[in-house]
């Protein structure tokens, strides 16, 4: 399938799929800000500043799983973040803290697969060198750095940590993603995603590595090395 086709038919699919998401799901999303309301101060929904396709920032919708007024934007969410309300917990763990962003792949602005999009805070230090590749498509609900940031990236106590350690390998999968995506891939992603949420939310703790890292891991291990030798 060539590139625009492949496009063309990937919007498509987004409308259809959020509409049926949107409409199946109503009920869920209507338990979740009940709940969200009575359990936690503060609005239902979490509008978050993202980056999107070309740099442009937009309005990211989720409900809401931190206490009210959390503080700064932090790079990402740490082991034991005590900002989390408990019934945020669980939601972020089951993903229904992302099913606002339906209403995102809806008009236009996200798709259901593509790189997470950053926050705007964090985007200047993120998207350079060859990471603005990342900005050539539009951000998605998932893909292999997203779930690898979800079942590995909130083992972190620190942020420094984090942006040390786990970092380089999530920004190398999203630019992998953004290099090999088609629609087979995307289809992939889509029940890989399914499962692991599955999985994690009935009590799964440890997943294995994505495949990805097998041709992404030579290339840090290069990087890190040449980084190494300049410092003699």
């Amino acid at each position: 399938m060539n590139t625009s086709l492949y496009h063309i038919c990937k919007r498509g699919f987004d409308v259809v799929f959020a509409l049926i998401v949107l409409f199946v799901l109503s009920p869920i999303y209507l338990l979740t800000a009940i709940i969200i309301k009575c359990s936690s101060p503060g609005t239902v929904f979490y509008k978050a500043n993202r980056i999107g396709k070309g740099g442009q920032p937009f309005i990211c919708y989720k409900f809401r799983s931190m206490v009210a007024d959390s503080g700064k934007v932090a790079l990402t969410t740490l082991e034991n973040d005590e900002r989390i309300f408990p019934f945020g917990s669980f939601i972020r763990k089951a993903k229904i803290d992302e099913l606002p962003q339906f209403y995102n792949v809806l008009i236009g602005n996200m798709s259901v697969v593509g790189p997470r999009p950053e926050d705007k805070e964090n985007s200047d230090f993120i998207y350079r060198g060859k990471y603005k590749n990342i900005l050539n498509i539009k951000p998605g609900l998932t893909s292999p750095a997203s779930l690898y940031d979800y079942t590995h990236g909130e083992k972190y106590s620190t942020e420094e940590e984090y942006k040390k350690f786990f970092l380089p390998e999530k920004l190398e999968l999203e630019l992998y993603y953004v290099e090999n995506c088609s629609a087979l891939y995307d289809i992939r992603l889509i029940f890989r995603t399914v499962k692991i949420v599955f999985l994690s939310t009935f009590g799964k703790r440890e997943f294995k590595k994505p495949n990805e890292l097998v041709y992404i891991t030579p290339q840090l291990e290069k990087k890190e090395s040449m980084a190494s030798k300049s410092d003699y």
